[in-house]
């Protein structure tokens, strides 16, 4: 299954980000720690060039330590990047944004010429969050859905400093399945373009695979259960651990993978990171690999196509 989701305003949005970038002097673009690689926009690369970046992966408290270790490794390895890892409604790493975009720009601020820093990232990332905790106010509007934020917003960090919220923003086509699915599970993706027990059941899979004690314990099952189960058993058991039963006493696999992604989301299944920068690139070569395939015989199909003109008669 292959999700995609790009409603009408995020076009809007696209065209904002590469408006306002011609005036911005840093790009922060706000990821979710649990899957950086997946919430990064292959998009914004190519809108905003040159300009130097911040990378924020946010929500660190709900991921993987170790995984974020490398991650900012990854990021502060490639040029004019810096990484920094913060939760969203923690006051003192928040701050610590305008610091570094300062080192970013070193030649702008004062009054003269205040620094403009524009700030980007997928739905439902925190940045609506990390501005109110900025401003020490409600100054944004939150929300634990896709697409909450829908225009452009003007937040003055300091006298010098000015910050340019964008709503969230994902891209036209997802080309690795594999960030399909994460994206979906973090909320970023619109619920009318997913399956609920496909999503939950490739969560399972990734949990299986990489964390299978945390998914022993969120369930009350045992480490053999969850190493001798598939992801279909895995998933049931779930839904009969949680009370997610029909007439006849079957699992209503539906409400089970609804409460498999609600875990996740909350960070009730304990910090986990669902991708590595050595899987996700590996996922991309392989994503970029099938979409140029796909490309290829799209086009040799057009070319086969008769032109439908009908042969003119003297």
């Amino acid at each position: 299954m292959s999700i995609q989701w790009f409603p009408g305003h995020m076009h809007l949005t696209r065209k904002a980000i590469a408006e306002r970038v011609k005036s911005i002097d840093v790009v922060i673009e706000m990821l979710d720690a649990r899957l950086p690689g997946s919430s990064a926009n292959p998009l914004l690369g190519e809108m905003t060039g040159h300009k130097p970046t911040l990378k924020i992966l946010n929500k660190q408290d709900m991921a993987d330590p170790a995984r974020t270790a490398l991650w900012l490794a990854h990021y502060n390895a490639q040029k004019d990047t810096r990484a920094i890892a913060l939760d969203a409604s923690n006051t003192a790493p928040a701050k610590a944004l305008v610091a570094e975009s300062r080192e970013l720009a070193p030649l702008r601020g004062g009054m003269a010429k205040p620094l403009r820093v524009l700030i980007c990232g997928i739905p439902n990332v925190g940045k609506s969050t990390l501005i109110n905790t900025l401003m020490g106010k409600r100054a944004a509007k939150t929300g634990d859905e896709a697409g909450v934020t829908r225009t452009e917003q003007r937040v003055a960090l300091a006298d010098d400093c000015y910050l340019f919220d964008t709503p969230g923003m994902l891209w036209p086509r997802i080309v690795v399945p594999e960030s399909g699915y994460h994206l979906a599970a973090s909320g970023a993706v619109g619920r009318n373009a997913y399956d609920d027990e496909v999503v939950a059941l490739e969560l399972i899979a990734d949990l299986r695979r990489d964390y299978p004690a945390l998914l022993a314990e969120r369930y009350k099952l045992t480490l053999d259960a969850v190493a001798a189960s598939t992801d279909d058993q895995l998933l049931e058991a779930v839904g009969r651990q949680r009370g997610a039963l029909v007439a006849g006493g079957r699992v209503n696999m539906t409400k089970a993978a609804e409460q498999v992604i609600a875990d996740f989301r909350s960070g009730l299944l304990g910090r986990i990171t669902l991708e590595t920068p050595e899987q996700f690139l590996a996922w991309l070569k392989a994503g970029k690999a099938a979409d140029a395939e796909r490309q290829r015989l799209k086009q040799e199909r057009q070319a086969q196509r008769p032109t439908g003109r009908r042969p003119s008669h003297r």
